[in-house]
């Protein structure tokens, strides 16, 4: 199993690739919260080439031109199956790489024909052709192709100059990325150590990661068996509670609603016996009110046989007084109500029975559910908690016997061999890459050079150019330009058949790699390629598990593998260990929580509820009997809003007082102020009293009354009521028990059940990632090979093989336009044909002559010598 894992990461060390399959779940369990402590690995996912990516991304363009065609996914497959085999297949290879074997062979045409070109291009020069007569025939459009042949060269010399900076810029990344490599080789070791996580102790080596997070998977287990424990010893809370709560919905509203009657027969009592009180008062006060009325009245009388009721005007003073002594009576009708000593005897016999101590009886009845629970579920707790204590060793020694360790040991080796031949070899690769450099800073230096003398052959022949110069007398700037440009013509035909060689090489080397590796890799067209039936072996279907299992026929491709450690899923679900170690049937979460169901279906619970009893009942039945609901409320009612004399007595007073202050002074006047007073006492001292009683008796008689009106109905509903709860504890109690008790079990099973899952999920998904795997595999050929190396490499021949191609058009435009700038050894001279000098000057420039118009074809030659 090691020798796989470490078989990955050393093939993609070394530059071979896989790729990622079927995305593996990485949600846990949604009832559970836990996490693996997280692990933070250095080495970053992506590798981002900054803004010289915009280059890289011309070159793949440029690729893609030339080789379109699909990744030869087939045609590989058959190459490698037939690779020791002597007939292979080749058209179908040169029918895939056409495009760069057409670029090769216009390289080679450029490699072989250049040099005879520049030879047969010098000797012609050497002999007076091809522009080596140093003699200009002068021409009508002779401006117009000087200022054509210098713009165009000026703008193939900018093209070169933009692939040689191309050039300059792949040589400089290829080597400051070199210079990366150590470090990230450094930071993807490290990621592989902390995977493993070995400290060496007296040569050994503890791989404390992967027990790490065993150790906290089996720390949760603590906390999950706590948790377990606090619901165990709260059971009078938790199945208690539960079973306190179904009840009380159909037992609470009846308990109120007797509560609320006994309640009522309390104030019933107290409304009797204040209007039994009342009554008697108002029939004592009713009677002195009543003497104490005829005593005033009699001396009214008195006082009025006085001889000066006789006399006028006093007498009719008198007889108004005699007239309304009628009026000084009590309110006899106050000693006619009825008593209700019959009906406060029957309320004092139903309150003989204390109805609110039976109430409170069966509210204890059901608050005393969670204690009962847990005092009869002593010994059930007690079984329960050692079965979960029990299967935390079990856990342990599965966890224990989990054969990832043993792949982490021997992948270990893999990676200290790994690491030490990088380290050995890195000062060599750092080495070759400086000879890279330097040849490429002078190649990169060698085509500079060319184009830097078009530059200054461009620069000096238009500056020091001088339109009224003959081809003889041109100046010295101007001459050098043109010697610069000849110069640069003949850098460029001895060095850019040379240049070419390098270009066609490295354009081989790194378009191949680029479309054979890189971006299959990228798109793992590559993996699927590895992962054919029979390819690697031929007696093994898939090549991992033939070779983790020997089981060839399970489905285990490296494309899989490599995806799930990139997604940092655990090696126990990447492997799919599942075959040699099934960790689901191990940890058995049935057999684990079936031991701690048969303890939870030994738990019984009785429970004695009591709701009111016969007494109870009687004493509701006797209240309905008492009578209140038939008193003749109205009467009293009637009585309360009369007053308790004939007429109000401080105004029969006051008016009194008028009346004998009208009289002359003496004694019949004093006579009848003293009875004005009494009048006004007896209004104080009797009829206030009795007006406080009627107060008294009308809110007795109202309370009675909203007590009275529909009690019969009231009791009757109440008893029905107190018959459905009755009924719902007889039948459905034992129920509501056991459904709660279902439920209790299945909150504790439900905590190791989601525990045991998240176990298996945790050890699958999470525990000991293979992500760094993964990232050193990308590392290795995503970003050492291709990204540091390809890239550049290619952005290099793309940048040199444009600027050598556009080296041939160069030199042509660079041959043509030195006649314009050079000074000439001879030049065309003809007698003048117009004597006119305005003439002369529109038919040449300073004596010159256009041969065509004139129909000479010879010139005469001023000097014999040549260049």
């Amino acid at each position: 199993m090691a020798l796989v894992l470490g078989s990955l990461l050393l093939l993609g060390l070394c530059g071979n690739s896989f790729s990622g399959g079927q995305p593996s779940s990485t949600d846990a369990p949604k009832a559970w919260n836990y996490e693996l402590p997280a692990t933070n690995y250095e080495t970053q996912d992506s590798h981002k080439a900054g803004p010289i990516g915009i280059l890289f991304e011309l070159v793949h363009i440029f690729l893609y031109v030339v080789q379109p065609r699909d990744f030869p996914e087939d045609t590989l497959r058959k190459f490698l199956q037939k690779a020791y085999e002597s007939k292979i297949d080749y058209d179908k290879i040169v029918y895939y790489e056409a495009g760069i074997i057409l670029c090769c062979v216009l390289g080679l045409l450029f490699i072989i024909l250049m040099p005879l070109v520049g030879y047969f291009f010098c000797m012609c020069r050497c002999c007076n052709k091809c522009g080596g007569e140093m003699h200009q025939r002068q021409k009508e459009n002779g401006p117009f192709l000087r200022k054509c042949f210098a713009i165009s060269l000026l703008v193939i010399c900018i093209i070169i100059s933009i692939g040689i900076f191309y050039g300059f810029v792949a040589n400089h990344q290829v080597r400051t990325r070199i210079k990366r490599s150590r470090k990230l080789a450094d930071s993807n070791f490290k990621d592989l150590r902390t995977l493993l996580n070995e400290t060496p102790e007296k040569g050994r080596f503890h791989r404390m990661f992967f027990f790490q997070q065993i150790k906290y998977i089996l720390a949760q287990y603590n906390t999950t068996k706590d948790k377990a424990f606090t619901d165990l010893n709260s059971i009078n809370s938790v199945l208690g509670g539960g079973i306190l709560d179904r009840l009380r919905p159909n037992i609470i509203p009846v308990l109120d609603e007797i509560k609320s009657m006994a309640t009522a027969i309390k104030e019933t009592k107290e409304a009797l016996e204040n209007m039994n009180s009342t009554l008697k008062s108002l029939h004592q006060q009713s009677t002195q009110l009543s003497s104490s009325l005829t005593s005033v009245k009699t001396s009214l009388r008195s006082s009025l046989n006085d001889p000066l009721c006789l006399v006028h005007p006093s007498s009719e003073t008198c007889n108004s007084i005699r007239l309304s002594l009628s009026q000084l009576n009590s309110n006899p009708e106050l000693r006619q109500l009825p008593p209700v000593d019959a009906e406060l005897d029957n309320v004092n016999n139903v309150l003989r029975t204390d109805l609110d101590g039976l109430v409170q009886q069966g509210y204890q009845s059901l608050n005393d559910i969670p204690d009962r629970v847990q005092r009869q579920t002593t010994t059930v707790v007690a079984g329960i908690k050692r079965v979960l204590n029990s299967i935390g060793s079990d856990i342990d020694n599965v966890t224990q016997r989990l054969p990832i360790q043993d792949i982490l040991s021997a992948f270990s080796v893999y990676v200290n061999n790994t690491e030490s031949y990088i380290h050995r070899n890195l000062p060599t690769l750092e080495e070759y890459d400086s000879y890279w450099w330097l040849g490429g800073l002078v190649i990169c230096s060698l085509l500079t050079l060319i184009v830097i003398f078009y530059y200054l052959g461009l620069l000096c022949g238009v500056c020091g150019y001088d339109r009224h110069a003959t081809p003889t007398t041109r100046g010295c700037v101007s001459n050098t330009g043109g010697v610069f440009l000849m110069v640069g013509v003949g850098l460029s035909f001895l060095f850019c058949w040379i240049l070419m060689i390098i270009v066609v090489l490295t354009f081989v080397f790194g378009a191949n790699v680029e479309k054979l590796i890189c971006e299959p890799y990228t798109s793992k067209e590559l993996f699927r390629v590895l992962d054919t039936p029979y390819l690697l072996n031929e007696d093994w279907e898939y090549y991992l598990s033939g070779k983790l299992f020997n089981k060839s026929k399970m489905k285990l491709t490296f494309e899989q593998v490599y995806s799930d450690c990139k997604k940092n899923r655990g090696t126990y679900g990447t492997l799919h260990l599942q075959n040699s170690f099934n960790i689901s049937e191990h940890l058995n979460i049935n057999e684990h929580t079936g031991s701690i169901s048969s303890e939870l279906e030994s738990l019984k619970v009785n429970l004695n509820i009591f709701l009111l009893g016969a007494a109870g009942r009687k004493n509701l039945q006797d209240f309905a009997a008492c009578g209140i609901d038939r008193m003749n409320y109205d009467s009293y009612l009637a009585q309360t809003g009369k007053s308790p004399a004939g007429v109000n007595l401080l105004s029969f007073a006051y008016d009194l007082e008028a009346k004998a202050n009208s009289l002359p002074p003496g004694n019949l006047r004093n006579s009848l102020k003293r009875d004005a007073q009494t009048i006004k006492t007896i209004h104080q001292q009797r009829v206030l009293p009795i007006e406080q009683s009627l107060s008294t008796l009308y809110q007795s008689v109202k309370i009675l009354q909203r007590t009275g009106n529909g009690l019969l109905e009231r009791v009757t509903r109440i008893l029905a009521s107190l018959d459905f709860a009755q009924n719902f504890i007889t039948n459905n109690t034992s129920s509501v028990i056991i459904e709660e008790t279902k439920k209790y079990g299945r909150t504790i099973i439900g905590y190791f059940e989601h525990y045991l899952q998240w176990i298996e999920f945790s050890i699958s998904e999470k525990v000991a990632s293979c992500k760094p795997v993964a990232t050193a595999l990308d590392t290795a050929v995503d970003v050492f090979l291709c990204s540091y190396i390809i890239d550049p490499l290619n952005l290099f021949w793309f940048g040199i093989g444009k600027a050598t191609v556009f080296l041939l058009p160069a030199l042509i435009f660079a041959v043509k336009l030195a006649k314009y700038y050079r000074r000439m050894d001879s030049e065309d001279v003809y007698d003048d044909v117009e004597t006119i000098p305005m003439k002369n000057m529109e038919n040449g420039n300073n004596g010159y002559h256009k041969d065509h118009v004139y129909g000479i074809h010879n010139p005469v030659m001023t000097s014999p010598s040549q260049h």
